[in-house]
């Protein structure tokens, strides 16, 4: 029928004017901190009446999880095709540093992703399910290197995310806690000692 748009064309509009909202709960997130987020700013920041924010997320916490999905998202999309060199030390350094650089890139987003900083936020099985996809995209990658043992993996991300930490609270936007990650995994391959990829 003539003027009347596409079931097609209206999807990509809502798709679009989601994400507008997503950029601007991450605006709001990023200047004021996750917890100063209300769906009244993002209204604002995206011209629209808070009401109308109900139909595309149904509360607030409807956006945390948008966002955390989002993050995860982004961050699996950046690893999940890189080609790791086949000596240990290299390739456990690139993904702790592949890591690292995308935590202390943006604060509010490590926050939402690895903290437990937004009281009774829990994300959905649906956005859960990228973080786990990525944690066990690092359980392959270290498996390939012989270290299957899960204590193994759970000293390898405690390890990382604790620098991450120690940098974004003493040294936020400098490279102090960066600049001794190959100290750090020179400890790890001498007490867990992974064997060079075939």
């Amino acid at each position: 029928m003539l003027g009347t748009p596409s079931s097609d064309r209206i999807a990509k509009r809502r798709e679009a004017t989601r994400r507008e909202i997503l950029d601007a709960a991450w605006a709001v997130a990023r200047e004021q901190g996750l917890g100063a987020l209300t769906l009244r700013e993002v209204a604002v920041r995206v011209g629209m009446r808070p009401p109308s924010l109900y139909s595309h997320f149904e509360s607030k916490d409807a956006i945390y999880d948008a966002m955390y999905g989002q993050a995860w998202q982004i961050f699996h999309d950046q690893v999940k095709d890189r080609v790791l060199p086949k000596e240990p030390r290299a390739a456990l350094l690139e993904i702790a540093e592949t890591f690292f650089d995308f935590a202390v890139a943006d604060l509010a987003r490590f926050q939402l992703m690895n903290q437990r900083s937004v009281p009774d936020f829990v994300p959905s099985k649906e956005s859960y399910a990228m973080a786990v996809e990525v944690l066990d995209r690092l359980r392959r990658d270290l498996a390939a290197f012989g270290v299957t043992d899960e204590s193994d993996v759970d000293l390898f991300t405690a390890l990382t995310g604790g620098f991450v930490d120690q940098q974004l609270a003493n040294d936020p936007g400098g490279t102090r806690w960066r600049r001794q990650l190959p100290r750090l995994i020179d400890m790890y391959v001498k007490e867990v000692k992974p064997r060079r990829r075939r």
